[in-house]
């Protein structure tokens, strides 16, 4: 879908990591300390601080939200290489054949079902030939998941019988940020959901375990480069009724109006545990981030 002129959207950390198996026009992504990056494919670790994507107003091509640990099986590259980067997943020395011709491969077919079918074998039998991953990984990942980020490390290690040490070393391998890292985004994810939903920041501070508002609302602007408010002011703006967010009923991104300057300063310039989620979720893209597209559906 083309759109009427070209548009800028920001991201915010989510539990997930992203491929984005493009058909056309690159984006151009900007995080903080790094230089800004075009790409028509992109794959995405986890992250802990927004990104501004931008692009000339066409973008097509299939979002693929995927657990750290099923990136990290599906690549077999230590996700603490992906870790706040962005890059084309064919730089990706250990990820099988170039994805770049999965892409081409899937905007040569007619239509969407056949696509998502090629997508779905494809990235079974990759799952299947794939880097195995540790169960015990798995299963940290789903307890601060389902806590959202409020289980403490030494409990987790407890729970996997492993040392606080080892765990917080297979995190970063398997899952691409420490433990403790890692339960900042889930927390801020949760933060974010609760806020969107009405509730207060004072209400959502406790509710998550922030120490007090201030807490929350320093972590929160680290994290996204704005305030709470300022967050919740964006997605109250006209341009936010066009943003489709990456997660189903997550409040993800925000869609900048022209010349409007983006309220994440660190932009500026130049899910998910094994039992309680699933490892894959695809959703199409079509015209732009923001754009319209068919609902984010689950991989069998």
């Amino acid at each position: 879908m083309a759109l009427d002129r070209p548009r800028r959207r920001l991201e915010a950390p989510i539990g997930a990591a992203t491929l984005l198996l493009g058909f056309e026009a690159p984006v151009r992504i900007t995080r903080a300390g790094r230089p800004p990056v075009s790409l028509v494919s992109v794959v995405n670790g986890l992250t802990t601080l927004p990104a501004l994507g931008e692009h000339g107003g066409r973008l097509s091509g299939i979002e693929v939200l995927l657990a750290p640990w099923a990136a990290f099986t599906l690549f077999g590259t230590p996700q603490y290489e992906l870790a706040n980067r962005s890059l084309d997943p064919d730089e990706l020395a250990d990820a099988g054949a170039p994805l770049g011709e999965l892409a081409a491969a899937l905007a040569a077919l007619p239509g969407w079902p056949e696509r998502f079918a090629l997508l779905d074998r494809v990235l079974l039998e990759r799952l299947r030939a794939g880097v195995p991953v540790s169960e015990r990984v798995v299963h940290a990942w789903a307890l601060l998941g389902r806590s959202a980020g409020r289980v403490p490390v030494s409990r987790l290690a407890e729970e996997v019988g492993w040392s606080v040490r080892h765990l917080e070393n297979r995190f970063r391998e398997q899952i691409g940020l420490p433990p403790k890292v890692a339960a900042r985004v889930l927390r801020l994810q949760r933060a974010r959901r609760l806020l969107a939903a009405g509730h207060g920041q004072a209400e959502t501070a406790a509710m998550c375990g922030y120490y007090d508002q201030a807490h929350f609302s320093g972590e929160f602007r680290t994290m996204t480069g704005c305030t709470p408010g300022e967050f919740l002011a964006a997605r109250r703006l006209p341009a936010a009724t066009a943003v489709a967010d990456r997660l189903a009923g997550e409040p993800t991104s925000l869609l900048l109006t022209s010349g409007r300057g983006a309220p994440f300063s660190k932009t500026r310039g130049g899910p998910t545990g094994h039992a309680d989620r699933p490892a894959i979720r695809l959703r199409r893209r079509t015209g732009a981030s923001g754009g319209q597209g068919e609902p984010a559906r689950e991989a069998p």
